[in-house]
Order: C-alpha cells, then sequence, then structure tokens
C-alpha cells in the first residue's frame, strides 16, 4: 500500500435520457406560453420525459450499466452506490437500494443524498471522501431525477424548465498523484427553503384529498429570487474549490455547471471570465434534469471529446435548499 492518500478517479461515465420528447410548440397546446417565450428566457427547446409506469430508478440503471461499461467495472466490484434524488421512486426504501438490487451488487452498502439540483455534487463529494479515507475502493455515483412528476402543468413559471433523466459516475482509489478529483465544495442556505419547494406529501403535510385539489404535490418556484442567488453563489463555490486545488481558472479546460437556465449559465460564465466555448451547455436539449443534469452533461462532453487527458474540469450546481456546490477533477 502506497504512503500517499487514495484519490478518486473517474473511470467511467454513463447517461440516460428517456425518449419521449416534449417540445416547446407542444407545452403551447398545455399552457398560456410560447416557443419564442421560453426561448428568450430560459434557453430550453425540448426536454425529455418518463414514460409511465417507469421510476426514476430505471433511468439509474441504465445511465450506471453505461458507465460501468464505459469503466470496465461490474457490479460486484462496487462498495458504494450513492444516488442523487428528490424523486426516489418510494418514500423509503432509497432508490439506491433498488438500484442496487436491479444491477445484482452484492457487497455494498447504498444511500441516496437529497439536495435537488446540487444531488449529484452531494454524492460525488461524499463518495470522495469515503474513497479519501480509505473505507472504500470504489463507488457508483448517480444523479436521477424525473421532475415531470413533481409538476404542475397549469403554471407555466414552472412546467416550461424540467425534464427528466439520469447520469451516472464510476470513481475508483487511486494513489496517482495526478488525476481525481482535486476538491469538492457544498454549502446550504436553509432560510431559502419555500423559495423553491414541494410543499405537500411529507410528514409536515401529508397527502390528502385538499393536499391533491391545491396542486400543493407539485414545485413552486421564486424564480428572480432563485436567479439572483444562484449566479452569485454558484461563482462563489467555484472560486473555493479551485483555490482548495490549487488551480487557476485559465488552467481549466471545461466547466460543467447545471443546466438550468442558458442566462444563468452565460452569467456565471462572465463572472468567472470564461469564454462560453469553455462552458458545457446542454439546457436546449434537456431543459433543467435537477440531479441529473451535471453527471449527463459530463458524459456528453466525455463522449464528444471534450475531456482530454490531464484536462482540468470544473463542475457547479445550485438547487433548492438552497443547496450549491462545486467539484475540480482532473482527468
Amino acid at each position: 500500500m502506497s504512503h500517499s492518500q487514495p484519490r478518486s478517479v473517474v473511470l467511467g461515465t454513463g447517461s440516460e435520457l428517456p425518449s419521449k420528447v416534449l417540445t416547446n410548440s407542444a407545452l403551447e397546446q398545455l399552457v398560456d406560453t410560447s416557443d419564442e417565450w421560453i426561448t428568450v428566457r430560459t434557453g430550453i427547446k425540448v426536454r425529455r420525459i418518463l414514460e409511465d409506469g417507469k421510476g426514476s430508478a430505471d433511468m439509474a440503471y441504465h445511465a450506471s450499466l453505461r458507465a460501468m461499461e464505459d469503466a470496465g467495472v461490474e457490479a460486484r466490484d462496487l462498495q458504494a452506490i450513492i444516488v442523487g434524488t428528490v424523486t426516489p421512486d418510494y418514500p423509503f426504501p432509497s432508490s439506491a437500494c433498488v438500484l442496487e438490487h436491479m444491477l445484482g451488487a452484492r457487497d455494498v452498502f447504498s444511500f441516496d443524498v437529497n439536495a435537488a439540483c446540487s444531488g449529484f455534487l452531494n454524492a460525488l463529494a461524499v463518495a470522495d471522501a469515503f474513497i479519501r479515507t480509505g473505507k472504500i475502493r470504489s463507488a457508483l455515483v448517480v444523479g436521477s431525477d424525473a421532475l415531470s412528476r413533481l409538476l404542475n402543468w397549469q403554471d407555466r413559471a414552472t412546467c416550461i424548465l424540467f425534464g427528466d433523466g439520469a447520469g451516472a459516475v464510476v470513481l475508483g482509489a487511486s494513489e496517482d498523484d495526478g488525476r481525481g478529483v482535486l476538491s469538492t465544495r457544498l454549502r446550504t442556505d436553509g432560510s431559502y427553503a419555500k423559495t423553491l419547494y414541494v410543499p405537500a406529501g411529507g410528514s409536515l403535510k401529508p397527502a390528502s384529498i385538499q393536499s391533491v385539489q391545491r396542486n400543493e404535490h407539485t414545485i413552486t418556484m421564486n424564480g428572480k429570487e432563485v436567479f439572483k442567488v444562484a449566479v452569485r453563489s454558484m461563482e462563489e463555490i467555484s472560486r473555493e474549490a479551485l483555490s482548495d486545488a490549487g488551480v487557476s481558472i485559465d488552467q481549466v479546460s471545461l466547466v460543467i455547471p447545471h443546466q438550468a437556465n442558458r442566462r444563468i449559465i452565460t452569467a456565471l460564465a462572465d463572472r468567472l471570465g470564461l469564454p462560453l466555448e469553455k462552458v458545457v451547455v446542454n439546457v436546449d436539449k434537456y431543459g433543467n434534469t435537477s440531479a441529473a443534469s451535471v453527471p449527463v452533461a459530463l458524459d456528453e462532453a466525455r463522449r464528444q471529446g471534450r475531456i482530454q487527458p490531464g484536462d482540468i474540469v470544473l463542475l457547479n450546481a445550485f438547487g433548492a435548499g438552497f443547496a450549491w456546490g462545486a467539484a475540480v477533477i482532473r482527468f
């Protein structure tokens, strides 16, 4: 055993997007909006919707298989499965347990983390901590959400924004000093809890005929407030994560931000002083897929050849809680 502390290396990535497509023009039939209005304010053109009868664990399963194949790893090699989600198949057990069974993993511990759109970064930070301390040598980290299940299709402010998907990475322990997760940073501010939330369905307000009739099981959001805090918070935490990693912004090859809104992404790039060609943008194709957003974009960027060995990549996200985070990885 080497004396240097192990580091988490990304061995493989995978993603899964449902086949059902919901276009802006289809939304025009459902709610008072227009393709132009949605495009100008959000940059979203289409989003994917999970078919009825399936849960977010199903998407997580397909994304995980692709990541494991990419990594050359089998289910029996995994020691932990950590899923970032706010749309688990059931209130309990965790979607990670459901996924573990689907994959046929055995000697493993599995659990979900709930940090909304920051879920994948929280899951990544937790898995990285387990690997750094030598507790485990491998982990499957997934972000999977089906926010279409939580939408009020009469609320034009929110129903246009969200889509479904899953992304996964396989992490392995390595003593190679150069590569791997260089730093992670997480933060929350619970004073904004009701700025973006689902009011009912928990222990405070369990399901009732009234809660369903009032659409209280759907997403409620103050968009202006989210926008204002998101850009500033993502910039600050990105700078902190880069500082922790001993990396300057100009050493970063690619930034993979949470895909919530094109205007947030361009404002963030501007504040970090980065040209947009160094920033991954796929919000036009998928909308806001919550915890899936960062790992889906990471997988696409890798498969498009936008990430090469030695490249330093900055991930960042912002979501309900408010919860936000960043990670710096050398590939």
